[in-house]
């Protein structure tokens, strides 16, 4: 029995031919963000590769009947400066062009079958992003209704029992301890743009919620004997809709080609549409998340964060995307592009946040406050982002691809986009998140509750080589050994509404995620030092 009716079988279709044959157009769409995109992502064969498989399993899986139809609550308007509570004070949102009427933009608009928008993801008070802390506020308030709990990529998996409030605490438990969401991917059967097969192989996975290892919803053929086929579902955190200038990569593993692209694949995926948004809608969509820019405005005890010389806040961080450019300040800046090269041949400065410099010279005084100390500990963190030396060794993408087997840097050698802090080139890389097994080299994390994958390269230069991870990252895109476990480093700014960290949530608190870098890398931070540098991480 066809799980589509005659029309919406049709709708589908011609909606997924056009997210092939359209793609290379559509890619010129992104606004303020197109050069960023289009040097980095729109040529690379393996992001259009990729969506038709990932589509078709999204809408296969309304084989599983999603019953709830609950409603999300959307303001009618987004401020030009929009400003929100958050856990650690208040965080803001500022539109140069203007206020958006929520009613006059796609991006607000059900464009799907299930209720869900982009808005159910990507919201104010979580950086434009979500927190786990937000889902189950929504959970609870809703009763598992709101529209970020369906089973296409809410639940562990589309076939988890959702038939009573306890079953769904449970079918969706990564969202809601984690703010994961389950991503679909086909494993290629060869190398994009080629007739190479894939690399490597999945030999085993040990899966808590049988999704991949089901054939209806996962892997069709998996093990040492033969190619790896069907669907893999990684676990990941929805990356924030906003500060998108600044982007190099689309989403973790990079996949997507363009803003316009991810909004044709995001609707007919986690909205599970029956047709592609129109070119219109797409526009709005891109014009909305490419026009605001999100910062923490105020901290509960360190205030204001534009106060007393300090320059925090989404004013002064909209007004960098004039002088930004894609391989600003890299730390390799006559290497090749897409990871590596300043085009301007400029060198490279570890001095990557200068925001509260200002602060640091703020007296002591024995009648002071909370405010002054805890400007200065925010000051001392900035300090330490920029000057701590660290020693980079194992870090797949790195030390590898410079042939370089210790790299002597600084937080900024990965995070070095002035000011913002993610990379301004497109740098996959693995420093040990994706990995699990012994020796996974992510001291701290929690990642008992995901799936783990083992895979071995049957072919190209690591052949015989085996990996366990968690996440194959960007080698479900690519096909290729050398990218398994690789994904990107985030913008750092607003982060302190969007806990929890990394990409599959592994790391609860700001204060975890520097513990994790201090054992990973061997810093040899003090107690301290960890929490005025996590002090610096909350005001961003």
């Amino acid at each position: 029995m066809s799980l589509f009716a005659d029309n919406s079988k049709h709708s589908f279709l011609n909606a997924l031919r056009r997210v092939v044959a359209g793609a290379v157009l559509l890619c010129f769409i992104g606004g303020v963000s197109t050069s960023a995109f289009a040097q980095n992502g729109a040529y690379d064969p393996a992001n259009y590769a990729w969506q038709a498989g990932a589509i078709r399993h999204a809408q296969r899986m309304r084989a599983f009947f999603d019953s709830d139809r609950g409603q999300q609550a959307t303001p009618p308007v987004i401020a030009k400066f929009e400003v929100d509570f958050d856990p650690s004070g208040l965080i803001a949102t500022t539109q140069p062009g203007g206020p958006t009427q929520t009613s006059q933009n796609a991006f607000f608009a059900n464009l799907g079958t299930n209720g869900r928008t982009c808005f159910s993801c990507h919201e104010p008070q979580t950086g434009w992003g979500v927190s786990a802390a937000s889902v189950q506020a929504r959970f609870y308030t809703s009763y598992g209704n709101d529209p970020i709990f369906r089973l296409v990529d809410g639940a562990t998996c589309p076939s988890a029992d959702v038939s009573s409030i306890d079953a769904k605490r449970q079918a969706y438990s990564l969202l809601l301890h984690k703010g994961l969401i389950r991503i679909g991917l086909p494993v290629p059967a060869t190398i994009p743009g080629s007739t190479v097969p894939t690399e490597y192989r999945i030999v085993s996975v040990t899966d808590p919620y049988g999704c991949n290892t089901n054939p209806t919803t996962g892997l069709t053929s998996f093990g040492p004997a033969n190619p790896t086929s069907g669907i893999v579902s990684v676990y990941r955190r929805p990356l924030p809709s906003t500060n998108l200038g600044f982007l190099t990569a689309i989403m973790w593993d990079g996949r997507e080609p363009s803003l316009a692209q991810q909004s044709i694949d995001a609707t007919l995926g986690h909205a599970q549409a029956n047709a592609a948004p129109t070119t219109t809608q797409q526009q709005q969509i891109v014009d909305f998340e490419s026009g605001i820019f999100t910062a923490q405005l105020y901290d509960r005890r360190a205030k204001y964060l534009n106060a007393a010389g300090a320059t925090g806040g989404p004013d002064e961080l909209a007004r960098l995307l004039a002088g930004f450019y894609v391989g600003i300040n890299d730390p390799v800046p006559s290497g090749l592009p897409p990871s590596f090269g300043n085009p301007k041949g400029l060198p490279f400065t570890s001095k990557i946040f200068d925001l509260y410099q200002a602060w640091i010279s703020i007296a002591a005084a024995e009648d002071e406050g909370i405010v002054e100390e805890r400007r200065r500990s925010v000051a001392r963190g900035e300090k330490l982002f920029n000057n701590t030396p660290i020693n980079i060794s194992g870090v797949a993408g790195l030390n590898d691809a410079l042939n370089v087997t210790n790299i002597p840097g600084f937080c900024g050698t990965c995070h070095d986009t002035p000011d913002v802090g993610n990379h301004s080139n497109r740098l996959p890389i693995n420093i040990g998140i994706a990995n699990a097994g012994p020796h996974n080299n992510n001291p701290g994390l929690d990642i008992a509750d995901l799936p783990v994958f083992t895979m071995r390269c049957v072919s190209g230069a690591l052949t015989g080589n085996t990996y366990v991870v968690t996440d194959p990252g960007r080698a479900l895109i690519s096909g290729k050994c050398a990218d398994i476990g690789k994904l990107k480093g985030p913008i750092l700014r607003g982060l302190a509404g969007r806990a929890p960290y990394f990409h599959n949530g592994s790391a609860a608190t700001l204060v975890d995620v520097v513990n994790f870098y201090n054992l990973r890398f061997n810093i040899g931070l003090t107690n301290s030092q960890i929490k005025d540098l996590a002090a610096f991480l909350e005001t961003l």
